[in-house]
């Protein structure tokens, strides 16, 4: 952003955007609002309860089985639908429909079929997750050079070392749908706590919201906010690193 000639640094916007939450906030309009610093004071209590350890436990444990399977579904299924027009052809209306369908609304059938419990939070990530990784990965492997694997078939290469070449000639595609799936992954295992609000986070905003605790309620918001903005840089980082494949390969 630059203004009368001078370029300022990204996080003045976010700087800006604190001191009008805090001079708001000190006006005191709304008790669901509470000034800024006030929240910066709640996160200390937050981090150090006993109570936030096991949420952030039992959350991770979730999140992380939940992207573990759109992982492997997404990157797989993709694959299959990149390298298959009949396979494509039978999935791809299915994979836009869930992608762009109000995924929330399910997590009550979730709720019916796997209990109020862990396996319905892990559902919930997976779905929110694993449709963006398999459309991403789709277009990394229908955007492969065909001369790339003619060269492999020429060259004798197995099912295996045909599977490594297509792997890696998708994979800025690829990272860019986990970059994409890590985030709407950390929507849905805050929504399917939030719905449970029996485990994890959302047992945290369900008791901080009871008893009026705003500033320790938005605190467990920002936390929130931090750890998927910092996944999300994390795989764009790796991204960068392997930009330059995406402009070479073919």
């Amino acid at each position: 952003m630059t203004i009368n000639g001078f370029k300022l640094p990204k996080m003045a916007a976010l700087v800006v955007w604190l001191v009008v939450w805090e001079i708001v906030g000190q006006f005191d309009l709304l008790m669901l609002f509470p000034p800024f610093s006030s929240v910066v004071m709640a996160m200390g209590e937050v981090v150090t309860s006993r109570s936030f350890g096991n949420a952030v436990w039992i959350t991770l444990s979730c999140y992380a089985m939940g992207m573990g399977l759109a992982l492997v579904v997404g990157i797989t299924t993709g694959i299959l639908m990149g390298l298959f027009k009949p396979v494509d052809d039978m999935l791809n209306m299915w994979v836009n429909v869930f992608l762009s369908a109000p995924l929330s609304a399910l997590v009550p059938i979730f709720m019916i079929l796997f209990g109020l419990g862990t396996p319905t939070v892990v559902v919930t990530v997976f779905m929110f997750a694993v449709w963006i990784i398999v459309l991403d990965t789709r277009a990394g492997v229908q955007n492969i050079s065909p001369s790339l694997l003619e060269m492999s078939h020429s060259f004798g290469a197995n099912r295996l070392e045909r599977a490594r070449i297509v792997l890696l000639a998708a994979l800025p595609e690829i990272l860019a749908g986990i970059r994409l799936g890590m985030v709407r992954g950390v929507k849905g295992v805050v929504i399917g706590q939030l719905l449970v609000s029996i485990i994890g986070v959302g047992a945290l905003f369900a008791l901080y919201q009871q008893n009026f605790l705003m500033s320790h309620f938005w605190a467990l918001i920002v936390l929130l906010f931090t750890f998927a903005l910092t996944m999300a840089d994390l795989i764009g980082r790796l991204e960068k690193r392997i930009e330059y494949y995406a402009h070479v390969r073919s």
